[in-house]
């Protein structure tokens, strides 16, 4: 697989930095994250149901495989609060090939 499509970073917003540590830890024990950041207090604004919301959540930032997407959307629904969770997939073009041996080293297929 080309580098640009081998690994990825996987977007999650959660409703609070608990519920964002649960998923980040159940992805990181089961081998198919190398890291997880939480970013707190952000600030979201979306259509939901036919009308503007906001909601103040906590960002999830994934380092991973592209190879276990389709696993970490099936993890992440499985306990997940949201009805529709966010879980965007981006590819990384290029990095630190350090970095991405690592990511390798770390996340189980």
């Amino acid at each position: 697989m080309p580098r640009a499509t081998k690994y990825i970073v996987i977007f999650v917003t959660a409703r609070n930095n608990k519920e964002a540590r649960k998923i980040a830890d159940l992805l990181l024990n089961k081998r198919k994250a190398a890291c997880a950041n939480i970013v707190s207090d952000v600030d979201s604004s979306f259509w939901w149901q036919g009308k503007i919301d906001a909601a103040q959540e906590s960002l999830l930032i994934i380092k991973t495989k592209a190879s276990v997407l389709p696993k970490v959307i099936e993890l992440v629904k499985s306990v997940h609060d949201y009805e529709v969770p966010e879980i965007i997939a981006l590819p990384i073009v290029g990095g630190n090939d350090d970095y991405l041996k690592w990511i390798d080293t770390e996340v189980e297929e």
